[in-house]
């Protein structure tokens, strides 16, 4: 029968079955293809900590969630416009997040009395008219996939493992997206297994024929390309672009790339990635512990190498003695955390941003440090970058936070072209002449003199050393002296970052202030409520440590000051620590992100209900 196209601006898709069950997989083969169709998209993955959790139950439920659409978003969506529910389990975990109206796909097939029991389930959710506020596709994709695979020599264990790619390529039809790119994937995936390779193209086909044929479908929905900058656009999560981040400095500064690092989630994929570019210099040290980590990039930092070390806030905890070893011999590394809630092993799979204080305070003594966040996940490639450029050419030790929803995320990046990054200068101290270890220039740098340069011997360590000459002291004054250089040294930086820039009125009755992730949903949240007619200023921090020199006084003309964090106020400690300012706080701490609904609820409240003019 003849279906209609209905042309819409955007979508948001949720994924959510059994670990087992490939949501992630099926996810991320939609997510390439709605890129390659040249549509703006934010993603958010959510899956458990366990490997493999219980079959069927809660717990075990995994997610995918795309929001992709015609015109620029900043975030994966509130409330999903379509659920795939492969069982109960992840109907009921995802039902009270889907919009009034919301199309939910289930796979009836696993709808048996087990499951039901799992999923804590008392009646069979599909005939007790618990739904009727949805519009329910029901499928029962597990036989359809058996059928469409009925000749092929796999096991039925083996079959019912491609029904993620039959509600895919259902999914494909409905949003009227090519099946191309999914189909070369598995030949490429799958070159040796051609059964499994197969089996999987027959499905994806069958379930994209499916909503051709089926009288269940009568309309498709069409998302036109995003009107976006022009340029040369990837797909990347927040994870991969720090990876190219790194390594666009290595290539800029001259200086091969080190990374020594101890797998941890969910951070690990750093490691993965680089790996990957041993051709471009990159050498990847997978060490034996979080320590052992960080201590090797310090050794490369001291050889000569742009040095860095990835990990999350356990292993955050691990390096802060090391951490405070870079600050004291004044070397170069880049330190970069990525998120996840805690304490402890906490929730290694959610995001949270609580680890600003500790990436600012955690070592003993004066151990000041520069902190950069990243904003998104495409944000990440050019905090990296900025990273790598301020350890370089101030000797100093940056920590780079992220999180496990920029990590995880993606979005599309328009990749710069080489020669438009800022330059990196790096000069290696060559000529003896002159040259003592912590003789410094007007910005505090020390000279960078690697081993083995003729008549460079030099002492660095732990201990503390006297001012410019660099032998071993413990004079009190001598100390002191030290101490202040160092944090001079970092104060300093503040001349060679950009002030901050306010989204809005200059002045006025409030301004929000963000610092990474949060960014995307305080972003659409005031062009919502600016589109209600109230007036509503934003700051965003990249550079917290130090602030941007302009920050206090932009904060000081604005009556309300809002600050929303993932956290229970970090921040908003810090501000007024150090501007005297009263904060309005607004902390959430469920690991997971701001819902943009959250934020303009909490502007409205603030601004008192009023159109704000």
């Amino acid at each position: 029968m003849a279906k209609s196209i209905q042309v819409i601006d955007d979508v948001t898709i949720r994924f959510a079955g059994d670990s087992g069950d490939g949501m992630q997989l099926t996810g991320s083969q939609f997510t390439d293809t709605v890129a390659a169709m040249g549509n703006d998209l934010s993603t958010l993955p959510d899956f458990p900590a366990e490997i493999r959790a219980p079959a069927g139950s809660l717990a075990g439920v995994s997610g995918f969630q795309l929001h992709f659409s015609s015109s620029d978003i900043q975030t994966p969506g509130d409330a999903p416009d379509v659920l795939v529910a492969m069982n109960p389990a992840a109907l009921k975990v995802n039902l009270k997040d889907l919009r009034p109206g919301a199309t939910i796909i289930v796979n009836t097939g696993a709808f048996d009395t087990k499951n039901l029991r799992l999923a804590n389930y008392n009646t069979n959710p599909l005939e007790d008219n618990s739904l009727s506020n949805y519009n329910v596709i029901q499928l029962d994709l597990s036989k359809l996939t058996l059928t469409t695979l009925e000749d092929l020599p796999l096991s039925i264990k083996e079959k019912e493992k491609c029904k993620n790619f039959f509600a895919l390529g259902l999914l494909y039809w409905m949003y009227n997206r090519p099946l191309d790119l999914t189909m070369k994937w598995l030949e490429t995936k799958f070159a040796k297994k051609p059964d499994i390779m197969e089996a999987n193209k027959r499905v994806l086909q069958a379930g994209y024929n499916y909503g051709d044929t089926t009288e269940i479908f009568t309309t498709r929905f069409d998302v036109k390309p995003a009107q976006l900058p022009k340029g040369t656009y990837r797909n990347v999560s927040g994870n991969e672009a720090i990876a190219l981040g790194f390594v666009s400095a290595s290539l800029k500064s001259g200086l091969n790339l080190f990374l020594g690092s101890y797998p941890i989630t969910p951070a690990s994929e750093i490691l993965q990635e680089l790996s990957k570019y041993k051709n471009y210099g990159v050498i990847t040290f997978q060490a034996e512990d979080e320590i052992a980590g960080i201590a090797s990039a310090i050794g490369a930092s001291f050889a000569g190498n742009l040095a860095i070390t990835t990990t999350s806030g356990p292993g955050l905890s691990l390096k802060l003695e090391a951490m405070g070893l870079a600050v004291m011999t004044e070397l170069p590394l880049v330190v970069v955390d990525v998120q996840r809630g805690g304490p402890s092993t906490g929730l290694p799979t959610k995001t949270e941003q609580a680890d600003l204080l500790q990436a600012m305070f955690g070592r003993h003594g004066e151990a000041p440090v520069v902190i950069l966040a990243a904003q998104s996940p495409a944000d990440c490639f050019y905090c990296a970058y900025e990273a790598s450029k301020i350890a370089l050419e101030h000797m100093v030790p940056v920590v780079l936070l992220s999180d496990g929803y920029l990590a995880f995320g993606s979005e599309p990046l328009n990749i710069p072209k080489f020669d438009e990054l800022k330059e990196i200068n790096v000069k290696f101290e060559t000529n003896p002449e002159g040259f003592y270890p912590y003789k410094r220039d007007e910005n505090f740098v020390r000279p960078w003199a690697i081993p083995g340069t003729p008549g460079l011997e030099h002492r660095i360590g732990g201990l503390e050393k006297k001012d410019v000459y660099g032998n071993i002291s413990y004079e009190p004054d001598n100390h002191e002296i030290m101490v202040h250089n160092r944090l001079n040294k970092v104060l300093k930086v503040a001349d060679f970052i950009p002030e901050v820039e306010v989204d809005g009125e200059a002045e006025g009755e409030l301004v929000v202030v963000t610092w990474g992730s949060t960014f995307g949903a305080v972003k659409e949240a005031i062009r919502n409520v600016r589109e209600n007619g109230k007036k509503v200023s934003h700051v965003h921090l990249r550079y917290l440590n130090p602030f941007p020199k302009n920050f206090g006084n932009v904060i000081s003309k604005f009556k309300n000051i809002l600050v929303p964090e993932l956290n229970l106020g970090q921040l908003s400690l810090l501000m007024r620590n150090q501007f005297n300012c009263d904060v309005i706080q607004f902390n959430k701490v469920k690991g997971q992100p701001f819902k943009v609904a959250e934020i303009e609820n909490k502007i409205n409240e603030v601004l008192g209900g009023t159109n704000g003019k």
